[in-house]
């Protein structure tokens, strides 16, 4: 992948150089000063966007392993709008938007499957069908701060390959006083609501309570949170682009554009129980419960162009090899009322004890639990003027340019008594005779993990050892995909009228050049029972239910230093950790025997490994405030829940079996065409493993600025790779087969590769500057990372997923007399997205470079009868930056192009 930083992203990284410069400059002038002149120093308290950058600048400076940190302005207040956003603004980290919302982080060009999430240091269940955590699950208003451990140490439990994510909650003890926060927001997108039946407006409102009780020795935190975000989208998206003819010039293939209304409604509880009855006890309770319905509605028209019995007519217009406009004739277009629906619930339990055995020695011990169930919906439900090759065909003409093609239709598809529920191409005809008028798709999840940690910590005396800490983690996971898809059926195999009372406003799909179409309430027609519903029956149905259980034991001793070397102070800390897994899964092997029949078997399988995990991080000071940090690590990622399923499809091909009876191009049983084949996961996947290496070079100035240059190299020893072998189908049918052993394609453990880069950041006021800046100050960081490993051994060219090889963040802030304002911008350059692709399945596709702008305008009074009180306003994606993929590294031929629009937020604060 060959990516360059745009002009802007050079322009910022020229402008942080000169401020780093003047930075030091004025940092030595200040010292000279001072040792020339003794000067009173009062201590000035801040608050807001200024005491949060000071927080997170402190926990940096004192943690023994490199790390990012995001913490709350206030009680309630992370900076933005997500917990995903605010995660995307730290140095070498950056999201994925999926449907306008940053769900998903990458650190330092590794994707999702090779980052983990903690709560409070505790592992945490997923609602999605991997590991990953879908950040929108958490409320950002219940949460204190975000440290993101770009290099582990051996006591950190969970730890990812690429970082870990450790999501805190405010501890009442610590935070030392009584609190009471209101927040109120009000959430409108400018794109309006695009589906009747949608709104374009919200609501966010949180309450949270700290306080301590007896003498200080009882604290809780409570706290509620509520959301109700609505978010738009226009949406287009191509079948592909076929060459016209071989070798000439390429053409829309089909399309499937939308416009997407949709409504996230989340419900957060937290509660915190800190107690302290004594100085050799000290217990905490925390729970976190949360409620997430997400409901999108889909309306748009699917154009089987190129690849149909559609006919693009001569005349047409090619632009260097791509034709950008002509005509299409016999088009029989699929409308679609479509909707998408999830409901998930998730519970998370901490308890955690210390013993203070003496003034050196504490024991521990933490339990948790947390479980999650999710149930969606995907629901697809099809209209048009006939069924199959009955009924009328449209003249389309299509226009394709930068970003999207555009049509002009000659058929009314606003018309209901042209437009009807039929099956217009006849998909799914050799289950539903005539084809089928809809699909329902509706998977479940459970999700259940319970662990305990022990410990023994020790302050020591052994040379340059200060410190040892010696225990275990053991753990236990259980994860459960229920597969269950139907077909749509209208009675009869009729093409019916949408019923009155389903019926609602046309939508409009101007931006495509389309003025109108029929919308009609699809949930509302498939719960009425007018459709008749029919099991899927087909093999790769059942094979998509499975259950993996995993069993971990990790022994960890981790030993901290406090010593001189040369004169030179060091600190950090050394230590291992002996990871031992138990894996194991149950599924089904299913085949297809024919139109609508299949066979299945349940089939089984794991493994167990050890794995050593060694770190050391080395904090050298170098001088005042300057600090180099060094760190190795063997790191560890486990692998995809997903592809570790037991569960898989298989054929078999009896001519290729029967020696009595062998086919003149097949004598003897060939090892190349075997009779059995088939595809599906590997219960006895291994994890990645990494030996990674930073280098963090740290000044600070003061408590509020600080700049950074870190070098880091990962060597992945390995990497899961899709590959076809042979494997034993003894124990599958047909029980009189012969040739027993077979191709099978499965996620396995591969060669690795190198992904290496640097990172820029600094962090300081203005003020520095010139005194008329008081107030102002910024942040910036740049992130460049190259990679060698090859995801696709038959595709070299095809990067690793979520590498970005340049990554920009720009924040800009003034704060002064109650008044704050910022702005911010988040770059990231091309990358491979995983996005939802045909049946709802996971779809690698080259996502295009995006510049996110976000904008914050607030003022809090600071005395008076209304002290405490605050108001803010923002917006996010200011530019109305748009989502989008592309095909074979040719930018034209966009795939998906999704537009989100703005959206605002009007808010008011109360703390006491």
């Amino acid at each position: 992948m060959n990516t360059r930083m745009t002009r802007r992203a050079r322009l910022l990284g020229g402008a942080a150089i000169g401020a780093v410069a003047m930075l030091a400059f004025a940092n030595t002038a200040s010292a000279q000063s001072a040792q020339d002149e003794p000067v009173e120093i009062e201590e000035v308290v801040v608050t807001g966007i200024r005491s949060a950058i000071e927080s997170s600048i402190a926990t940096k400076r004192n943690e023994t392993s490199i790390v990012e940190v995001v913490t709350a302005e206030d009680i309630g207040k992370l900076p933005d709008v997500s917990i995903a956003e605010s995660l995307g603004r730290l140095p070498g980290l950056t999201t994925q938007r999926l449907d306008g919302r940053s769900q998903v982080i990458s650190i330092r060009g590794l994707g999702p499957d090779f980052t983990t999430a903690l709560l409070n240091g505790r592992e945490q269940v997923s609602t999605g069908d991997n590991r990953g955590v879908e950040f929108d699950q958490y409320p950002s208003e219940l949460l204190g701060s975000v440290v993101v451990y770009k290099t582990p140490d051996a006591a950190l439990i969970g730890q990812g390959l690429a970082g870990t994510a450790d999501l805190r909650v405010i501890r009442p003890l610590e935070y030392g006083r009584q609190t009471l926060a209101l927040n109120l927001r009000y959430e409108l997108n400018d794109m309006g609501a695009l589906n009747a039946g949608s709104t374009d407006h919200g609501v966010r409102y949180s309450v949270s309570y700290i306080d301590q009780f007896a003498d200080d020795t009882v604290g809780i935190v409570l706290g509620y949170a509520h959301i109700e975000s609505p978010y738009q989208s226009e949406r287009f998206n191509a079948w592909g682009y076929p060459e016209v003819t071989g070798g000439g010039p390429r053409v829309i293939g089909g399309a499937k554009p939308y416009v997407m209304s949709s409504e996230l409604e989340r419900d957060g509880y937290i509660g915190v129980l800190e107690l302290r009855p004594n100085q050799h006890l000290h217990m905490t309770f925390d729970a976190f419960y949360s409620t997430f319905d997400n409901s999108q509605i889909l309306r748009g028209i699917e154009l089987p162009l190129f690849w149909s019995s559609a006919t693009l007519q001569p005349g047409y217009t090619v632009e260097d090899g791509m034709v950008t406009s002509g005509t299409y004739t016999g088009v029989k277009g699929v409308v679609r009322n479509d909707v998408n629906t999830r409901e998930s619930t998730m519970m998370s339990l901490g308890w955690n004890t210390e013993v203070y055995v003496s003034e050196n020695v504490t024991l521990s011990a933490d339990v948790n639990y947390s479980n999650v169930d999710r149930t969606d919906q995907i629901l697809e439900t099809y209209a048009g003027t006939g069924r199959g090759p009955l009924g009328a065909t449209d003249t389309i003409q299509f226009r394709t340019g930068d970003d999207i093609t555009r049509f002009t239709p000659a058929l009314d598809y606003g018309d209901f008594n042209l437009i009807r529920l039929t099956s217009p191409q006849g998909w799914g005809g050799d289950v539903i005779p005539g084809g089928q008028d809809g699909y329902l798709n509706s998977p479940s999840v459970s999700d259940e993990l319970a662990g305990i940690r022990m410990a023994l910590d020790a302050n020591v005396d052994w040379g340059p050892v200060s410190n040892i800490e010696v225990g275990f983690y053991r753990s236990q996971r259980e994860k459960e995909l229920v597969n269950d898809q139907w077909f749509l059926a209208v009675p009869g195999g009729a093409s019916a009228v949408v019923p009155l009372e389903f019926r609602l406003e046309p939508t409009s799909l101007e931006y495509l050049g389309i003025p109108r179409m029929i919308s009609y309430d699809a949930l509302g027609l498939v719960q009425s029972g007018f459709y008749n519903m029919v099991r899927n029956p087909n093999a790769d149905v059942r094979a998509g239910n499975w259950f993996v259980e995993e069993k971990v034991f990790t022994p960890f001793v981790k030993l901290s230093l406090d010593t001189d070397l040369f004169g030179i102070p060091l600190t950090g800390n050394f230590g291992i950790q002996a990871t031992h897994t138990e894996q194991h899964s149950d599924g089904f092997a299913a085949r297809q025997l024919g139109t609508g029949i299949s066979e299945s078997i349940a089939v089984s399988g794991g493994d167990e490994y050890w794995e050593l995990l060694p770190s050391a991080n080395l904090i050298f000071e170098i001088g005042d405030q300057r600090f180099l940090r060094v760190s190795a690590a063997r790191t560890m990622a486990r692998p995809r829940m997903d592809q570790m399923r037991a569960s898989r499809t298989f054929s078999y091909n009896a001519a290729l079996d029967d020696p009595s009876n062998p086919l003149p191009n097949f004598p003897v049983y060939d090892p190349s065409n075997p009779p059995f084949t088939g595809g599906g996961g590997n219960p006895e996947l291994r994890p990645w493993l990494a030996n990674v290496f930073d280098l963090s070079f740290e000044q600070y100035f003061g408590r509020s600025a600080y700049v950074s240059l870190a070098v880091f190299y990962k060597d992945l020893e390995t990497y899961v790779y899709d590959r076809t072998t042979q494997v034993d189908f003894t124990g599958y049918p047909p029980t009189g087969a012969v040739y027993r052993i077979g191709n099978y394609t499965r996620p396995e453990n591969g060669e690795g590769g190198e992904i290496y880069g640097a990172e820029f950041t600094v962090s300081t006021p203005f003020d520095f500057i010139s005194p008329w800046l008081e107030g102002f100050g910024g942040q910036f960081s740049i992130s460049q990372t190259e990679s060698s490993i090859q995801p696709d051994p038959g595709n070299p060219a095809t990067p690793i997923p979520g590498l970005s090889e340049t990554v920009a963040n720009l924040t800009l802030y003034y704060e002064k007399d109650g008044f704050q304002a910022r702005v911010s911008n988040r770059y990231r350059s091309e990358f491979l997205g995983e996005v939802a692709g045909f049946g709802n399945g996971r779809t690698l596709r080259q996502v295009g470079a995006e510049n996110i702008v976000d904008a914050q305008i607030g003022y809090q009074f600071e005395s008076g009868p209304l002290e405490g009180l605050s108001f803010l306003a923002q917006v996010n994606n200011a530019t109305d930056e748009p989502f989008y993929t592309y095909e074979a590294g040719d930018e034209r031929r966009v795939i998906d192009h999704q537009s989100y629009g703005r959206t605002f937020l009007f808010g008011i604060n109360y703390r006491y």
